[in-house]
């Protein structure tokens, strides 16, 4: 034991004066031949044990701040995309013609997509090694794809056209966005997990701030005029979105460039793995397979993450309309309160989401105070009481008060379910489980797509408000599951 703090302790002292890898360098030629040494004659002297334990240990460091920046960075252009799809699509299919009760249908692009493409390029992620590595190629293929739908999106003339756009840039940008969650997982050490996706969610929030107040700043800030019809969609959205596409592109790159992975440590292991489920016929039976073996964790969590995304689909639906025409008292679309009340709905999701980022910084240090369950329900309680209380507020100054507990549930939902998550996947199954986990995202906004529009026509006489209201009650019985959640450990699988 003496002897094994010394080591751990010299360790330690290389990291900090910069020399770790250079002693894992000269140390790996003794490492692979003492390994040929053991399958010949046996067990190895203490010494080279040490050795190896030290190449070892050298592999888990701590990740820098820097690093973990890198690695996450392009989760902020994706963001920005989200960001300017969420806070202004609805408005776009309003000014197009949409009614209140068909904006929910209109929207299920957005579930349906995830449904489809999240599980499969979990599974081919899992299965793909080449010179851009493992995960890094779909981040780079959605990322262009989602560019060219956020600059044709603004274009659309009809309805059918902009549900259309939304198809491709949903498509695209979970393409993008689901091996980034794996991406994490495979490059962080355990104990740096919450950290790694505390960072993920101050790069959104930062991506989300920038995406929401961005029309505002192009009209206020640089006195672009906002619109010219009343079926026209405004000129300030207009340049958002293409302003969206060259972050998109820029940040992924950024990652693509500054990040390595490794490469499988068995590769007979991977070949064979990528003949059986590499195909997407064995992309449907390895998520079959995958199902049928999903931890007992990942089940708890499920149950959790479908109530959140019921409530956070109603808030994303209908808030910005909601601002404008109950709190601006916008008449219809042509009003010029209406185009107002959006960019005033900009600026509250700008508020929550620099919340969000700012909440991350402490996020760990709440986890580690607490626990992750009882960390993730107190946030949840935050946003539901926040949306919720919007049913009460007049003016639409109190709306930014309001945004604050939306901010901290929000930098929760997007860390804490993922570091729960993570601890239980086994590491060779990380891609197509973080896929898998998105079923329990898609399917209760599918759900509310199909069946909220009648909800608000019939039983809520199109009031838009009372809708977010109903998000915020979604949300709390989400936190009321949340300690339900047991954390296990992963089973052992075999390493690719």
């Amino acid at each position: 034991m003496q002897h094994q703090q010394q080591l751990d302790g010299t360790q330690v002292l290389l990291q900090e004066i910069g020399l770790a890898t250079e002693i894992e360098s000269l140390f790996s030629p003794v490492a692979s031949a003492t390994n040929r040494v053991r399958q010949r004659f046996g067990q190895l002297p203490s010494f080279v044990t040490r050795l190896q334990q030290f190449r070892s240990k050298s592999k888990s460091d701590r990740l820098s701040f820097w690093q973990l920046w890198n690695m996450s960075f392009g989760f902020l252009g994706i963001q920005f995309g989200w960001g300017l799809q969420m806070a202004n699509t609805s408005a776009i299919f309003e000014h197009l013609g949409a009614e209140a009760h068909q904006i929910p249908i209109l929207w299920i692009a957005a579930p349906l997509t995830g449904l489809i493409v999240q599980p499969i390029i979990g599974n081919l992620s899992d299965c793909t090694w080449g010179p851009l590595g493992r995960r890094r190629p779909y981040f780079l293929v959605g990322a262009i794809l989602s560019s060219i739908a956020l600059i044709a999106m603004p274009h659309a003339s009809s309805l059918w056209m902009a549900a259309g756009m939304l198809w491709i840039l949903d498509t695209a940008a979970n393409i993008s966005m689901e091996p980034f969650r794996a991406f994490v997982g495979d490059l962080l050490p355990a104990h740096q997990q919450t950290q790694g996706f505390a960072m993920q969610s101050l790069l959104i929030g930062v991506g989300s701030v920038s995406a929401s107040v961005l029309p505002w700043v192009l009209s206020h800030g640089l006195g672009i005029v906002r619109h010219g019809g009343s079926h026209a969609i405004p000129r300030t959205i207009e340049l958002s979105f293409y302003i969206g596409a060259a972050v998109f592109l820029g940040t992924v790159l950024w990652t693509v460039l500054t990040t390595r992975e490794q490469p499988p440590e068995n590769w007979q292991a991977f070949r064979e793995k990528q003949r059986q489920q590499g195909s997407l016929l064995g992309t449907f039976r390895e998520i079959a397979r995958a199902l049928r073996q999903m931890p007992k964790t990942m089940r708890q969590l499920a149950q959790v993450q479908c109530l959140t995304w019921m409530g956070l689909y109603c808030f994303f639906l209908y808030f910005p309309p909601a601002v404008a025409r109950n709190l601006f008292g916008a008449i219809d679309r042509s009003d010029a309160l209406y185009a107002e009340g959006i960019e005033w709905a900009g600026i509250c999701i700008a508020v929550y989401n620099a919340v969000c980022a700012l909440f991350a910084l402490i996020l760990p240090y709440f986890v580690r105070r607490t626990s992750p369950q009882i960390a993730h329900s107190l946030c949840l309680l935050a946003g539901g009481a926040g949306l919720i209380s919007l049913v009460a507020i007049n003016d639409p100054l109190l709306v930014l008060p309001a945004m604050v507990g939306v901010g901290v549930a929000w930098s929760s939902i997007l860390a804490l379910p993922y570091s729960i998550l993570s601890q239980c996947l086994p590491d060779d199954r990380r891609g197509i489980y973080q896929g898998i986990f998105n079923f329990f995202i898609v399917l209760p906004q599918i759900a509310a797509s199909l069946g909220l529009g009648w909800i608000v026509r019939y039983g809520l006489h199109d009031d838009r408000l009372l809708a977010v209201a109903i998000g915020g009650v979604f949300l709390i019985l989400a936190a009321i599951w949340t300690h339900r959640i047991e954390i296990h450990p992963p089973r052992r699988h075999r390493v690719s």
